[in-house]
This record gives C-alpha cells, structure tokens and sequence, in this order.
C-alpha cells in the first residue's frame, strides 16, 4: 500500500472494522484481546494480515487500483493495540475513529464515509473485517478490480463468497443473471437450516454473506439518507462534534449513542436496488470457530494442527494450541484443546460452539478470564500477573523504548522494583534516578511515582506489590503522555 501509483489509478479507502469481541475463540480470544488482533494463522494478526493483503502481490503487478492508507474503527478499549500493531508494520493510518459504543456495521461505515469525504474527495471505500481468512491473494485483488468498475458506476457491490458446502453458519445472498461476472443482488437470506443450504448450494446462484462491500463514499451516505434517516442524523452530528485525541479521532458519545444499532445489510442493502454481487473464491473464511481454524490451518499426516510446544501419540484430528506449556496428548480424536497462562479448555470439535456458555457463566460470575489474559497490553508496554495472594502480586513488566508510564500514586499498596535488563529512569516523588541491571528501588504507599525507558531496547522488570489492597483501579493519574485520566 505504500508502494507509488500513478495518479489515474482509481483511489479507494480501506475501511477496517476492527471491533468485536470474538468469544467463540475464548481462552485466547477476549473482550479486551480479541481475535482480530491474534496471530491465528501466521506471524501477523488478523488485523495485520488484513491490510497485507491489499498489497500488490509484486512491483510488476498490474493492479489497477491505488489503496491507500486506511481508515480503521474501533472502540476506545481497542485503541492502542490498533495504534502498535499499526507501528509494528510501519503502517500509517488516516485515522482511527474510536466507537464510543457499539452500534454495529451501518453507524461505523458512516463514520467512515463522512471522514473519507472530509478531503473534498469521493473515494471509494472498500469496507474489510479485520478477522477475515482470504487465502488467494490475486483473485480477492481480482474481485476488487470487478467491484470498483460497479462502484464508480455508482453501485453498492457486495462479495459473495463462492460457497464450498452446505453451510448453516452464514447468511446467503441470492444473485440474479450473471453478466460480465457480476450480477445484480435478488434477495438477501438468514441463516438456513441444513436443507436448505444444500438447495442453495446445489442452484449456483447462491453465495455465502462476506460481509464485505464497495462503493462510493456519498452513495453509501445518499442511500442511508434514504433509508435510514436516523442513522445518518445521529452519525453526523456525532461527527461534526469530534475530537481529536493523540493519533486517534473521538466522536461525541451521547449524539452516537441515540444511533440506531443496525448492519449495512439490513439498513441499506436489502432495500436498495443499486445492490450488486461480486463472486469470491478466494479461501476466504471468518474463522469463527476453533473448529473452522483447524480446518484453515495445516494439518500434519494425523490431521493435527499443532501450535506450540505439542507432543502427540496415537491422536487424529485435533486442534492443540499451548501459548506456553506442554501439551501432551495420547490417544484422543476430534478434540481441541487451547492452553493459556490461565486458563485451559477442551472440547470435542464438534461442540466447540458451545464455548459461549462458558464465556456467559464467566460473565456472570465476574471472572477476569472472560475479559483480559494474564498479559495485559498498555500503550506503554505489557505486564504479566505472575503470581498472586491474599496481600501481594508480582508482575513481569515490559517498558517499550523511549516509553513511559503515567506518573502516578496509590493509596493501598507499595511496590519494590527490580530491573532484569535494560535501564530505567525512576521518579519517587522529588527525586529522579537512574537503575540499571540488578538494580532496585521501593516505592512507599502514597508516593508519586513514574517509570520511564530512556533507553533503545525493552526494559524489563520485576514488580512486587504488597498492600490491603492490589485492584487497577487504585491509581491516581497525575499526568499521562496517553490521555488517560
């Protein structure tokens, strides 16, 4: 994307919606940590992988778009996992518009729309999940050429993806005539039960709901004026009172919130008729399940997808997933099992489904491993909860170079400070020291205090809190390089 187009090219937007709480991946995928930002498939997140892929495939590609830098909405929770992933791939943004709620697709692509149009330009936007599989590069840019020329016409295209089963999981859109490899958009459908979907697959005119579309930026706004007023009058006035905050734009909450909740499906395109499909068979999945992520992923001779430090014996078809210890399996079939540093869960593939009740009884119960993992991202760095009791907890904490935290006291507890490698620079109230490898200091309850990395390489460290009481939420924020109160 970053590569010099010629000015003719036709210019489109990627809009990444990078929310949503991917439960159905629960341990590793969680409120706070989702999977669109998890490296389920490769090296890269979902959210990374996504942007990659709108790369020319090489320098001679004949791509005859130009995709620029992408607009990418979130919520605020989500912002500086957006902000980092985005720097770890040298990746700028136009902006980052932060979703004070959720109000599903149809609000967040308005947003979307309205900030693309604010360069007195008309782009076209190409609207992305960011937790999308598509594995065939150059038919997906294929089927971006076919949607743009629908676009500029000024057509809503959509991607039907060209189903490869009887699947119940997805919605269907039923296409008319084929003409030149597009067709105008018959019907939407929900979800069908078997039957049916075997009917649908065995017609041809059937395509699985990818969820993702083109067009124009006023069009799209033009036919939500004419279909869903509200949507539009609450978007634009929470739009026109925005913010700016560090890299990312906020929009007024209290105008957003009064927005209907509703998705580009079913506020525009199942009433319009400038609705057009677009075929894709690109091994494209949502993978929105542990069960679809064995089937993506590749299998050794047993049909084992293995990811991590795994040792099996006698055992087919399943799904082993360890963030760090051992697994070591003998004699199961169909199974996944999915380890993280707190939590284990195991399911036959079949049932996997099922992990939202787990997730709901985690909810209900109020139990931290429904929202956050153990490792906890900051804007800053990470720390990792170690070890905990009744009146202490260690932390293994992770300060990126030239970062720093907020300066900052609490009331309950005190903390003793060991560096295992790196250097920081310490403030305990009016005094500001240096410490080094094997160096430490203690901060004494109600001191002011801040961390800082003055250096080029990751500092590490060893934090030992102890106090009557160890929540987050005993921090008071004096000043904060992150606008965080």
């Amino acid at each position: 994307m970053d590569r010099k187009l010629d000015n003719d090219m036709q210019k489109i937007i990627p809009v990444v919606m990078a929310g949503g709480s991917g439960t159905r991946l629960w341990p590793l995928s969680r409120k706070l940590f989702p999977k669109q930002f998890l490296s389920l498939m490769g090296d890269e997140s979902m959210f990374q992988e996504t942007l990659s892929r709108l790369r020319p495939e090489n320098e001679t590609s004949t791509q005859s778009f130009n995709i620029v830098e992408p607009i990418v909405v979130c919520n605020d929770e989500h912002r500086f996992i957006v902000a980092e992933q985005l720097r770890l791939r040298e990746q700028k943004a136009k902006s980052i518009i932060l979703e004070p709620v959720g109000r599903n697709t149809a609000p967040a692509v308005a947003l979307a729309a309205l900030d693309a149009l604010s360069d007195g330009e008309d782009p076209l936007l190409l609207v992305l999940a960011a937790d999308h599989v598509i594995k065939d590069q150059s038919s997906f840019h294929s089927a971006i050429s076919s949607a743009a020329k629908l676009a500029e016409q000024g057509k809503l295209a959509t991607f039907g993806i060209v189903p490869r089963s009887p699947e119940v999981g997805y919605g269907y859109i039923k296409a008319g005539e084929m003409q030149s490899g597009v067709a105008t958009v018959e019907q939407f459908v929900e979800k069908p039960d078997l039957d049916t979907a075997k009917k649908y697959l065995s017609s041809g005119n059937y395509f699985w709901n990818s969820g993702m579309f083109m067009f124009k930026a006023s069009v799209y706004l033009s036919e939500l004026e004419k279909y869903q007023k509200e949507i539009l009058s609450a978007v634009t006035q929470s739009y026109e009172k925005k913010s700016a905050d560090l890299d990312f734009t906020r929009v007024d909450e209290t105008e957003f919130s009064s927005c209907p909740d509703d998705s580009i499906d079913y506020a525009i395109m199942e009433k319009t008729d400038l609705a057009m499909v677009v075929p894709l068979d690109a091994g494209w999945s949502d993978v929105g399940s542990w069960s679809s992520l064995w089937e993506e992923s590749e299998q050794d001779e047993q049909g084992n997808v293995n990811r991590g430090d795994i040792i099996s014996h006698d055992s087919r078809n399943n799904l082993f997933f360890s963030d760090n210890k051992l697994i070591a399996a003998i004699g199961v079939d169909d199974l996944v099992v999915v380890d993280t540093p707190d939590a284990v869960m195991v399911s036959p593939k079949a049932r996997v489904q099922e992990v939202k009740q787990i997730v709901h009884i985690l909810q209900k119960e109020q139990r931290p491993e429904a929202t956050v993992h153990r490792e906890v991202s900051r804007p800053w760095g990470s720390y990792d909860s170690i070890d905990i009791g009744d009146r202490f907890q260690v932390k293994r904490i992770t300060v990126k170079p030239k970062a720093k935290l907020s300066l900052q006291m609490h009331h309950h507890r005190a903390e003793h400070w060991i560096i295992v490698s790196g250097t920081a620079l310490v403030t305990i109230d009016d005094e500001t020291k240096l410490l080094c490898e094997n160096q430490s200091t203690y901060i004494p309850i109600g001191a002011t205090h801040r961390l800082e990395n003055p250096g080029v390489m990751p500092l590490e460290m060893i934090e030992v809190q102890s106090g009557s009481y160890l929540g987050e939420d005993d921090i008071i924020r004096f000043d904060d390089n992150y606008g965080r109160d």
